[in-house]
């Protein structure tokens, strides 16, 4: 089985995020931290060189395969801010049409800054989400 690349670390979120040079994306970087904290209740931790997850969860595949997982994150990237959320509960794709200019993929949402999209839906996706991770992995 193969190991997952990118793995928890004892880096300092703070440090990561005081380190991003562009200051529109180091401010919204820490409204999302804010956010997600608050949300889930956890504290932020650092995945490889890039990604802060909050709280975790053992997850195992039909093909075998299992490890640990964050339940939510985000990562600052270049381009877009780029929050990592489960899709598959009912109101998911009825929030993506209201929170505002974005693009998504299976796991992830992208948006360039935090204007671009509404808070209170962004709560709402990661809080929803962040459930139905805990209900259908449970242990």
């Amino acid at each position: 089985m193969a190991e997952l690349k990118t793995r928890p670390n004892d880096q300092s979120v703070e440090t990561f995020l005081n380190s991003i040079q562009d200051d529109k994306k180091r401010q919204d970087s820490l409204a999302i931290l804010a956010l997600m904290q608050e949300i889930t209740g956890e504290k932020p931790v650092m995945w490889g060189d890039s990604i802060i997850e909050f709280g975790s969860y053992h997850c195992k595949y039909a093909s075998g395969r299992e490890g640990d997982m964050f339940l939510t994150g985000f990562s600052p990237r270049k381009k877009n801010l780029t929050l990592y959320i489960m899709s598959g509960f009912d109101m998911y794709n009825s929030l993506l049409t209201k929170l505002g200019k974005h693009t998504a993929g299976k796991s992830c949402l992208y948006f360039k800054k935090i204007e671009d999209i509404d808070l209170p839906t962004l709560q709402k996706l990661v809080k929803l989400s962040t459930e139905h991770v805990a209900r259908t992995n449970p242990g």
